[in-house]
């Protein structure tokens, strides 16, 4: 049951048609084209509303089934809209685009902090990344005023794709440690900050991200954790 992701085309598409074309045994709602962001990358699934000729229901998750599928997962059970029903789907955008200024958020912090990446997250407030960091920065304003600078030159934020091939010839593009991007469908999405001329970041990435650096306002570092002894968890604010 193959899903065609809206999202990726279109980061800022915010409703949709879709079709039913299945049910999952927890009572998702798999659909043939989705505008919500299934949940993976440390990014969470966008929640929102379906609407179909007799019924609505509050999504509040997505997430991936097997066989390249995205699930509408409801708020709370439910009868679900039968197999072949037309639905109108609505995410909730303020939501979503605070998730996509965080993420680009975080591909900035990855260029100020340049060093190998353990983990990450994203949320609606806030996001963090985990570094292979064996102390902790000694001069945080430096980097918050190093964020700010970028943001501010307002660069343009595209993606292109490379196949499986491609990406393995230059492991330099991934910037994790322990998570490979996803492979095997033979290409993978990357994700560049700046032009050819002012290209600041290009990283490999299925996430949703704002179209321009300054779109991000205000971000400032909160704490900054000990987790383990070479890690640390920079967690990023966003106003």
């Amino acid at each position: 049951m193959m899903t065609t992701p809206l999202f990726r085309d279109d980061a800022y598409l915010r409703e949709a048609e879709a079709k039913v074309i299945g049910h999952t045994p927890e009572g998702g709602i798999v659909v043939d084209r989705s505008v919500f962001y299934a949940t993976s990358g440390g990014q969470p699934g966008d929640s929102g509303l379906i609407d179909w000729d007799g019924g609505r229901l509050t999504i509040a998750t997505a997430v991936k089934v097997e066989g390249g599928g995205i699930a509408l997962v409801p708020a709370e059970p439910r009868p679900l809209p039968p197999i072949g029903a037309a639905l109108r789907q609505r995410i909730d955008w303020d939501r979503r685009y605070r998730h996509m200024r965080v993420h680009t958020a975080l591909h900035l912090l990855s260029v100020v902090i340049s060093l190998p990446v353990t983990g990450g997250q994203i949320g609606a407030d806030k996001g963090r990344l985990d570094f292979d960091m064996p102390e902790s920065p000694s001069d945080v304003d430096a980097l918050n005023a190093a964020l700010a600078a970028l943001i501010s030159r307002d660069l343009a934020v595209t993606d292109s794709w490379i196949s499986d091939e491609e990406l393995l010839a230059n492991p330099g593009l991934v910037k994790t440690m322990s998570v490979m991007p996803p492979m095997g469908q033979g290409r993978v999405r990357l994700v560049r900050i700046g032009t050819a001329e002012t290209q600041i970041d290009l990283q490999p990435c299925g996430g949703t991200h704002v179209a321009r650096t300054a779109e991000i306002g205000h971000v400032e570092i909160g704490k900054i954790e000990k987790k383990g002894k070479l890690n640390r968890r920079v967690n990023l604010i966003l106003s």
